[in-house]
């Protein structure tokens, strides 16, 4: 048995080959699994848990289908879904979770969390990030009309620059913070963590104050392939797995 974590999907109708994959990953490998774990930006745009569109419900469902299986789902939000709700939740049986938390991943305590709160060097977005998570300015983006949350989504896909990889300047920018990183592990107590947002696969090796050594393990994101980081009680395996053929897709 196994444990999954996957993280920076971006899913959006315009790229039904990244939608398909997921669900195949879902039908397929995850099956069965012990837990599974999505660390934000499952979507490129979320705008509210009343989302009608085809796409959305499709999404919903399959996810639905796979908590059905029996599988414990769980959720922590990036900086694209972090208007994910209860009622999102409750459609598709995932248990919401703070960014960060803690986990017991096989007897390792184990921080989680998106991976954007690492990124301190990024001024300006820090300033965004806690502006808008404000419960005050959350609140005020879903009162707005369905319709006006729908025009913004979709004028934010088509300037978005997560239809495609990104270039080395925009991934330094937003890469974490090695004083920031070390923070974390010494505030939470922890030895190892998992986080997604920087988009750079890989196992990297912090010493901490005491001398001790701490592993942080960075998920990919799926523009130009899948990325999957399986733990079991032997050790982790970080994954990749080519898209498909782009299939038809409901919009």
């Amino acid at each position: 048995m196994a444990t999954w974590f996957i993280s920076d999907l971006h899913l959006s109708p315009a790229r039904p080959d990244i939608a398909h994959l997921f669900f195949d990953f879902l039908r397929e490998q995850a099956r069965n699994a012990d837990a599974l774990y999505i660390l934000g930006d499952l979507f490129d745009a979320w705008i509210g848990d009343d989302d009608t569109s085809a796409f959305a419900a499709q999404v919903q469902a399959e996810l639905r289908r796979y908590t059905d299986s029996g599988v414990p789902t769980y959720f922590v939000a990036g900086n694209r879904d972090f208007l994910i709700g209860k009622t999102f939740a409750e459609r598709t049986g995932m248990t919401l979770l703070d960014d960060p938390t803690v986990i017991n991943l096989y007897g390792s305590e184990t921080l989680i969390l998106h991976g954007d709160l690492l990124c301190t060097d990024d001024h300006s977005y820090q300033k965004f990030r806690r502006r808008i998570r404000k419960p005050w300015v959350m609140k005020l983006l879903l009162s707005l009309p369905l319709r006006t949350r729908m025009r913004i989504a979709n004028k934010l896909r088509q300037t978005s620059k997560t239809q495609q990889p990104l270039s080395e300047a925009e991934l330094a920018i937003m890469d974490a913070n090695d004083h920031t990183v070390v923070n974390y592990f010494e505030q939470y107590q922890v030895r190892q963590m998992i986080h997604g947002h920087t988009h750079r696969p890989a196992e990297h090796q912090h010493y901490l104050s005491d001398g001790s050594q701490a592993t942080r393990i960075v998920l990919g994101d799926w523009y130009t392939q899948g990325s999957m980081l399986k733990v079991t009680a032997a050790g982790v395996d970080l994954m990749q797995q080519p898209l498909p053929s782009a299939p038809h897709c409901e919009t």
